[in-house]
């Protein structure tokens, strides 16, 4: 019997990369024989980075891996993974809140594109960590070093460091 190449894609926004989205990509490149992370956008979130921004650290990150891609995409993920031939979706799962939602959205993607979804658990080091919180940690000053990539935490300081500062309601004008 003759093996069938498995394209799956691991989509996500992305906004930073997180070292449990690498420890996912990192599984999902030992299991499929072709990985695309699949750089999206929520729109019920503010975007940090842009997206351009996002796929250029994560094709960085990856650079080591030739059978994985990176690549955006503005349309509904099953209809970007159909034009990519995917026959998967990777997905992670840190907690159990997250088990509930991914449960919901496999069945739905299985169920209006055919499409089956694999679950990894995140290594328990990272099972916390998430993009808002990192952003919103790296916003107040916190350090989030241990938690992002080295070149990903290099260009979120860098960013912060551009941005205006945020009125503090505290502040009386003079």
């Amino acid at each position: 019997m003759e093996h069938k190449p498995i394209t799956a894609i691991f989509p996500g926004s992305f906004d930073p990369i997180t070292n449990g989205h690498l420890d996912v990509i990192n599984r999902g490149n030992k299991l499929f024989d072709y990985l695309i992370v699949a750089v999206g956008q929520n729109p019920g979130k503010e975007e940090f980075f842009s997206k351009e921004e996002r796929v250029e650290m994560i094709r960085g990150l990856v650079s080591e891996m030739p059978r994985v891609s990176v690549e955006s995409y503005d349309t509904l993920t099953v209809g970007f993974a159909a034009r990519k031939g995917a026959q998967v979706m990777l997905r992670g799962l840190r907690n159990l809140s997250d088990v509930e939602y991914e449960f919901q959205l496999a069945m739905t993607n299985r169920n209006i594109a055919g499409i089956e979804t694999v679950f990894v658990m995140t290594s328990e080091e990272y099972g916390y960590v998430n993009s808002t919180m990192v952003r919103q940690i790296a916003l107040l000053g916190g350090d989030v070093s241990r938690l992002i990539p080295g070149s990903v935490y290099q260009q979120l300081r860098e960013k912060i460091s551009r941005r205006p500062p945020a009125a503090n309601e505290n502040d009386v004008p003079e």
